[in-house]
């Protein structure tokens, strides 16, 4: 059987110097934060998946406007075996309306304050000031 990674949508919202994060409720990353996001679904453009996801984890709408960067997910066992392949795709959203309310698969969505995150004291996955770095420069 041939194997192929999987794509998934992160959705960037950044709105008055605050970034929209979700807690996890699933592996992998459960307990920790990041952006909201999730897999493209068949016929769905990476664009449609970040508002859709963002909606479904946080009740916020936001407009997708472009591609920010590409992050490789490879988890493997101890011993080297690859047992999870994403390709993540993050989304510059820009917020529309809506107050964050954890839904679908996010323990809790809240904004925090850019600094905070630049901080690093927060449990997040892995990239997320990466990421979050790199909208800043393209806004």
């Amino acid at each position: 059987m041939t194997q192929s990674p999987k794509i998934g949508a992160l959705a960037v919202v950044l709105y008055q110097d605050q970034v929209l994060l979700v807690q996890r409720s699933k592996q992998p990353d459960a307990g920790l934060w990041g952006f909201p996001g999730g897999h493209v679904e068949w016929g769905e453009t990476v664009l449609e998946a970040a508002q859709r996801e963002l909606l479904e984890e946080t009740s916020v709408i936001a407009q997708p406007s472009h591609y920010l960067n590409n992050l490789d997910l490879l988890r493997r066992t101890p011993d080297g075996l690859v047992v999870s392949h994403y390709l993540l795709v993050g989304v510059a959203c820009q917020y529309r309306s809506g107050t964050p309310r954890a839904g679908d698969d996010a323990l809790d969505a809240r904004w925090f304050p850019i600094d905070q995150i630049r901080q690093g004291n927060l449990p997040m996955s892995a990239r997320v000031i990466e990421l979050m770095e790199y909208a800043l420069r393209a806004v």
